[in-house]
């Protein structure tokens, strides 16, 4: 686990769903996820055939997201980053556990207090989920 995500962002194991940051400019960022087969959602979700939910693998993108905002915004001054709004979210591919997905997010626009993003999920450079998200950075 990469101790500059859990400085980042408030979330912890088990609800925390990136690993490590590969790469960050001012406006994007690329992180990776381990899925494990450990995890807990792998009980009950498709048992004897398990899959990644969507929803943990949008979880993961807005985490990259927030990871991004925080270090762009929240050092200055505190604040952390709160989701506000998701959009247009596609699946493409099921991720299995065992899968490393690489994470992407990148800043698209602003306005007034709100920030719009767009993040994509891959494993083995395909695509498997896409999103568009606005997040809102708070005091906690």
């Amino acid at each position: 686990m990469d101790a500059s995500v859990e400085r980042a962002i408030p979330h912890r194991p088990p609800f925390l769903f990136v690993d490590e940051v590969l790469f960050m400019e001012d406006d994007s960022i690329e992180a990776r996820r381990e899925v494990r087969p450990e995890e807990p959602q792998f009980k009950g979700h498709y048992p004897g055939n398990p899959i990644m939910p969507g929803v943990l693998i949008c979880e993961a993108l807005i985490q990259t997201g927030a990871i991004l905002l925080s270090r762009k915004l929240g050092a200055a001054n505190g604040t952390i980053p709160v989701l506000t709004r998701i959009y247009e979210a596609r699946f493409k591919k099921i991720v299995h556990p065992g899968d490393t997905m690489i994470l992407k997010a990148e800043i698209t626009e602003q306005l007034a207090e709100a920030w719009f993003l767009s993040g994509s999920a891959s494993v083995a450079a395909q695509t498997v989920a896409t999103l568009k998200f606005a997040c809102t950075m708070v005091l906690p």
